[in-house]
Parts: C-alpha cells; structure tokens; sequence
C-alpha cells in the first residue's frame, strides 16, 4: 500500500511532468503555481531535456540502450528523479535511468549529468575531465559560473521560478545538439560565434 505522503509525492512530479509537456511555452509558471518544490521542477526538467538533444551515435552501444541520467556530488532531487519522473515514457525510444557518483569517473557513460551544487568549488575540474574523456554528455548544472566553466545547461530561480540557461557552444563541443525549440525557451541563450 503506498503512504499518503508518498503518493502525494507521486502525483506531484507526474503532475509536472504532464504541466511540462502539454504547456511548453509555460511550463516553469504552471509548475510553481502547483506548488512544486525547486528540485521537483528541475528533476521534471532533466527529462524533458533528453526529448530535445540528439547525442552522437558513439554515444549508444546499441539500439535499446538507456539515456542514462548521472547525478554528481549530493543528491538534492532524492526520489523525484528516480521514482516519478523517469517512469514516464521512454524518451526517444529509449528507457531511462539514473544513476548517482561522487566523481565524473563514477558517471563516464552519462548521457545527462547534472552536477550538484555540492560540487560547486570542482566544477572546473569535473567540466575539464568530462572534456578529456571526450564524453558526450549534456552537462547540468547550478553554479553561478557553470557555463563559463564549460557547462552547457544552468539553472536559475528568477522571480521564483525556475528558469534555464543554455550555452549551445559548450554543447557542441561534447558533440550534442539542442533543438531549437529547447533553445527557445531558455532564459538566456549563448550559441555559436
């Protein structure tokens, strides 16, 4: 038997999920107005990034293969990314998975890694090994620098809501592409040139 607070907990993310797909335009807006928490929208995020990003064909061994989402460093999404969020559909015929790493060694084979803000004084680090390793993963982060770090994606709270910005060069340079539609909705939008 699920808990009242579990499935409470349950029907929030999938509730922001579906705010997510079926409102594109104003999905941060409806998400705060249902009371969702920071970490519940931006788990909701992560997923549906992977909906917008085209990897390399070396980035998947094989036709089934998973997008594997990696979180680094402490966990602030605690069961919203693994439980509600990643049992939704499968994502561009792919299943989905999390896994969890103190170091980016631990999460070599992520296809989105979020790097907690916990790794806030290693971001540098973690960026340039991720860079060496010529991983293809789209990198996720909070930091105030993050993206002048080499991070493609930021998450911002901007009138307290939860917002994102895109740096589609540092993208390119893991050899990912952004649609444009996700392009559209960032904040702010830093691309070639």
């Amino acid at each position: 038997m699920i808990s009242d607070r579990g499935f409470r907990r349950r029907w929030s993310c999938w509730l922001a999920c579906v705010m997510l797909a079926v409102a594109p335009v104003g999905p941060l807006r409806a998400a705060s107005e249902a009371g969702l928490t920071e970490y519940q929208v931006e788990a909701a995020f992560l997923y549906h990034f992977a909906k917008y990003i085209t990897w390399p064909p070396a980035a998947f061994n094989r036709p089934d293969d998973p997008i594997v989402i990696g979180v680094l460093g402490d966990d602030p999404f605690g069961e919203n990314l693994s439980e509600a969020v990643v049992r939704e559909k499968p994502v561009q015929g792919r299943p989905l998975r999390v896994i969890r790493g103190r170091t980016p060694a631990d999460l070599a084979r992520c296809h989105i890694l979020f790097i907690s803000g916990s790794e806030e004084t290693r971001v540098p680090q973690h960026l340039a090994a991720l860079a060496r390793a010529k991983s293809p993963a789209l990198t996720v982060g909070e930091s105030k620098t993050f993206l002048e770090a080499g991070g493609a994606v930021r998450f911002v709270i901007e009138n307290n809501k939860v917002r994102f910005e895109i740096d589609a060069r540092n993208a390119e340079h893991a050899g990912l592409s952004i649609s444009s539609k996700l392009l559209s909705l960032a904040r702010n939008t830093r691309e070639r040139g």
